[in-house]
């Protein structure tokens, strides 16, 4: 608590960003930020949503900005291959590209009003380009101006749960001075990587990144990483190591509700690593399937944490405006604090707690159905 937004996030990790809850309970989970200050930071840019890597969005820290949309740019390329083979020569796309700065030079811009500026300098792709997945002109160079910092995109009411947008120009470009190369940017984000998550495989750091096996070599062989013991896959900072052998388990529990995209299961991907052993055969609610909580990649649901394990599963229900919750351990008094609290912050400053963009209540109601069985 009383760390700033960047903070939090430079020191936990990037947060996803899927138009869900995500990063609102990144930071209320960890600094108990109002919904209310996190969008006050994204519309001062302390903090931004930027597509990086792996091409993905997330929310980032202003002095990360660079890197991120660096790390984003070789993601772009497939899309600018697609538009080749649809007719879209590269220079069609530039001269769009410079229709939309100047179309931006008036103000923010929504993709209609931007349309609607430049003209016959964007047009469809018909239903070949339909077959393909790409529309029409004016999104990939939308796209391709984003990451290359000249543009960047605003939530239309501020909030980070939605997916209506405006877009401005972005001055200064974050990417004006920015000189590492494609290598050292990767061995940057191993370097932030492995203080977030860390210890951690470079399996694991290689599927976060979205980069070749060889250049993820190249880039952990950069940092001092060192096995967490002989032997071990898992790697840490050198100066971490010390820490990590004289870390104790907290006594007390410290109860914290995050989402299912949370940076403590998604920079791993390894739910087995955050369940106690007597958990990993546990059939879990709402899973596809009917497939052990230890046998899972990815979180079910929203989480429920007491020091880095998972104890609990949990959706929200907009309807009942209520948190509809399962255990795994007897629910005490500070654990039912904990649910409160985050119930009480979802219904009356954000409203609903969507994985992503496509969750609905109606989406969700198996899941609380089995969560409500459960109980």
């Amino acid at each position: 608590m009383g760390q700033s937004a960047p903070t939090i996030l430079a020191a936990t990790g990037w947060a996803r960003s899927v138009a869900g809850i995500g990063p609102y309970l990144t930071l209320f989970s960890r600094g108990g930020f109002s919904r209310e200050a996190v969008d006050a930071a994204v519309a001062a840019t302390d903090i931004h949503e930027l597509p990086t890597a792996r091409g993905c969005t997330y929310v980032l820290p202003a002095a990360d900005y660079a890197l991120g949309l660096k790390l984003g740019q070789p993601f772009r390329e497939p899309e600018r291959n697609t538009a080749r083979k649809l007719g879209v020569a590269d220079a069609e796309v530039e001269k769009l590209a410079v229709a939309v700065l100047a179309a931006l030079k008036s103000g923010p811009l929504d993709p209609t009003e931007i349309r609607e500026a430049v003209g016959s300098a964007a047009r469809s792709l018909g239903e070949e380009g339909k077959k393909k997945g790409m529309t029409a002109t004016l999104p990939l160079a939308l796209g391709l101006l984003q990451a290359e910092g000249k543009i960047r995109r605003v939530a239309a009411n501020g909030r980070l749960d939605q997916q209506r947008y405006s877009y401005v120009l972005w001055s200064p470009n974050p990417l004006e001075r920015f000189t590492l190369s494609d290598a050292e940017c990767l061995a940057e984000l191993a370097r932030r990587y492995f203080s977030w998550i860390a210890p951690a495989t470079l399996a694991e750091f290689q599927a976060f990144s979205g980069m070749s096996q060889k250049a993820c070599r190249a880039a952990v062989a950069a940092l001092d990483l060192v096995p967490m013991e002989a032997d071990s896959p898992r790697l840490l900072h050198r100066s971490d190591l010390a820490q990590l052998n004289v870390f104790k388990i907290p006594k007390d529990p410290q109860y914290k509700l995050v989402s299912s995209l949370d940076a403590i299961s998604l920079l791993r991907r390894d739910v087995r690593g955050l369940v106690a052993p007597e958990d990993l055969e546990r059939m879990v609610p709402g899973a596809p399937g009917a497939l052990s909580l230890g046998g899972l990649a990815e979180l079910p649901s929203h989480a429920i944490l007491d020091r880095g394990r998972v104890v609990g599963l949990w959706e929200f229900d907009p309807v009942a405006a209520e948190l509809v919750w399962i255990s795994f351990i007897q629910p005490n008094a500070g654990l039912k604090k904990a649910v409160a609290e985050t119930e009480g912050y979802i219904r009356d400053q954000v409203g609903d707690a969507r994985s992503f963009s496509l969750d609905s209540p109606k989406s969700r109601e198996p899941k609380l159905k089995a969560l409500r069985t459960a109980r």
